[in-house]
């Protein structure tokens, strides 16, 4: 779910999410997926003022509006919630959905400073004023998130000491629904930092499949380094659920796009979040959802 166009009605916003979430949940989809960022951002097409709700909001109406399909963000910005409030909405999320949510994380926008001709009003956390620290503070905040998380779902209320976050008492009751954890999206393709933390704590990687950006990967080389950092951390590559982001069309060629996921299996990928490069409709999910026995008769290479 990546927001809604200029000019939508804002009474019209929770019915039609309603109608797509049932769609989605009723015509057998995996997960459902929306963006942690407050502005819409140029990879939509939509201008910053586009509607956009905020990500752990439309999660919780999301959970209440499904019953089996499994639900994450793509992905939760370190930098825009304290660790010790994420890990508690993430749990309830959790406990109020009956055990769906997935909890994808990741260090935020890959740059330090804003790209050439990116108005600083037009970035979300100098919109809003969020502090935004530098990438390299941004990846070690990262792996300190995800620890915190895994103590608290340990239920362990021991002080966790670290570099940029300090929390006396990491209480987290009620606790998950799922044992021992919601499982651990890190989303990124750094080979250095991003692809390690993966290797060391992730239970699932996010890659990019989306031509004609830069956000591009070459996937079988990508998933060599994380075999390799695998190997390095004594951890077993098989465990983690690979996933990537890559584009839908709906006036695209059926064909052609089944054939791609088939590659894309064949290279060892378990799960793909589509993304339309327009914001999502009805008649758009019903054309997703045409195809959904096709895509779980793919089985993915080991």
């Amino acid at each position: 779910m990546g927001g809604f166009p200029v000019g939508t009605d804002v009474a019209d916003i929770g019915p039609l999410l309603s109608t797509l979430a049932r769609r989605a949940d009723e015509a057998g989809l995996d997960s459902l997926w929306t963006m942690d960022h407050f502005f819409q951002i140029p990879i939509s097409g939509q201008p910053p003022e586009a509607p956009l709700l905020e990500a752990y909001s439309v999660l919780s109406f999301l959970a209440s509006e499904t019953a089996r399909v499994r639900l994450g963000t793509m992905v939760t910005s370190v930098a825009y919630r304290h660790p010790g409030v994420l890990i508690k909405a993430v749990t309830s999320i959790d406990v109020l959905s009956g055990g769906r949510v997935i909890f994808g994380v990741g260090a935020g926008a890959p740059f330090n400073e804003l790209p050439p001709g990116r108005s600083p009003r037009d970035f979300e956390a100098s919109g809003l004023g969020i502090p935004f620290p530098s990438l390299a503070e941004r990846f070690e905040r990262l792996e300190e998130v995800v620890e915190i998380a895994l103590h608290m779902w340990r239920g362990d209320e021991s002080p966790y000491e670290g570099r940029h976050y300090q929390l006396l008492r990491p209480l987290n009751s009620p606790n998950a629904l799922q044992r021992p954890h919601p499982p651990v999206l890190i989303a990124g393709s750094g080979e250095r930092k991003t692809l390690r933390l993966v290797a060391r704590y992730a239970d699932m990687c996010n890659l990019f499949d989306l031509p004609g950006t830069r956000f591009a990967d070459d996937l079988k080389h990508k998933l060599e380094v994380l075999r390799s950092h695998c190997d390095d951390a004594g951890r077993d590559y098989a465990t983690i659920e690979k996933t990537v982001s890559t584009f839908f069309d709906p006036e695209g060629d059926r064909a052609a796009f089944l054939a791609h996921l088939v590659e894309l299996a064949e290279l060892g990928i378990d799960h793909v979040m589509l993304g339309p490069r327009r914001p999502w409709d009805e008649p758009m999910l019903d054309q997703v959802a045409e195809v959904v026995a096709n895509v779980h008769a793919i089985a993915p290479a080991r």
